[in-house]
């Protein structure tokens, strides 16, 4: 939404859109605020040197469900596997697909990368661009994920005392993992979640709605709560000490594995080291409302 739209588009949700506080019988009306971005990782096309780390494309016996084609109550949720005779079984683990425990005939990686705990986080912001060594940049997004669910690592670092939960960031972690390499690993394991990737052609990410994210103005939900495509106004506590509080018209355009519940957010903040930098430290509380259509009654079922 660009400046010289914001008139002519204020004027036209205040006549056509009624909006609804989200709240949640939990939490209330106030929930928790992240925020993601897209990363950069140097990169090859061929395994070689320093290029050991690959991004998978996703492998073709990987099965995504949407689970409320079966029932209404399971709308929004999904589980993932293969099958094995004629049962659908759990997809293997981070573990297992890393340390090659599992046999599975996978192309070749779209890339091979030089930094194993950046390949780790390009997992969890879920898109990035590669540096190539010989030339040029690609980015890559989401494919897929193995079906298992997401662990925060940084839960780990907080009950074994080696950061406190005031300090965790993405900055803090990642400093962690790097003075910890012979443990770096292990910690990455305790995440059973695994992101399949494919080259885009666009020059930017793209969410889970099949769109272009923009900067500031995408917001990744729960997907069981809130639909893609719905105008969402957000008021949210600053991202990190000297920002502004963020209040602002956004789309919800994205899903991530961390992101449940009916007031949780993860706002795109796009590309480079200010970005990173606010993506990494941002834990704050907001609440939201969704914008529908005057004459649209969210609580009413025949909406």
């Amino acid at each position: 939404i660009t400046t010289e739209q914001t008139g002519p588009l204020k004027t036209f949700i205040e006549q056509n859109f009624t909006p609804w506080q989200v709240s949640s019988s939990q939490s209330g009306k106030r929930g928790l605020f992240t925020g993601y971005y897209e990363p950069s990782l140097h990169g090859s096309r061929t395994r070689l040197g320093p290029y050991q780390y690959p991004l998978h494309v996703r492998p073709k016996d990987l099965i995504d469900v949407e689970l409320g084609a079966f029932r209404d109550d399971l709308r929004g949720r999904r589980i993932a596997g293969r099958v094995e005779g004629n049962r659908l079984v759990p997809y293997p683990d981070r573990r297992a697909i890393t340390e090659g425990k599992y046999v599975q005939d996978f192309d070749e990686p779209i890339v091979w990368v030089n930094d194993p705990i950046g390949a780790f986080f390009l997992h969890i912001q879920g898109s990035g661009r590669i540096d190539l060594a010989d030339g040029g940049t690609i980015h890559v997004g989401y494919a897929g994920q193995n079906g298992h669910p997401y662990y925060a690592i940084g839960r780990t670092l907080v009950k074994n005392g080696e950061i406190a939960k005031d300090d965790i960031s993405l900055q803090s972690i990642r400093r962690w993992m790097e003075e910890n390499q012979d443990k770096a690993m292990d910690l990455m394991f305790e995440n059973p979640s695994y992101v399949f990737f494919k080259e885009l052609e666009q020059s930017g990410p793209i969410g889970a709605e099949g769109l272009v994210l923009t900067p500031r103005r995408s917001l990744a939900v729960d997907r069981k709560f809130m639909p893609y495509g719905a105008p969402v106004w957000i008021d949210i506590e600053p991202p990190m000490a000297g920002e502004m509080p963020l209040k602002r018209l956004v789309v919800a355009q994205d899903t991530g594995g961390a992101i449940t519940g009916a007031v949780r957010g993860d706002v795109f903040w796009g590309h480079g080291k200010r970005a990173e930098t606010l993506a990494g430290h941002m834990k704050s509380k907001g609440q939201y409302w969704i914008l529908l259509p005057n004459g649209v009654n969210p609580n009413d079922k025949r909406s």
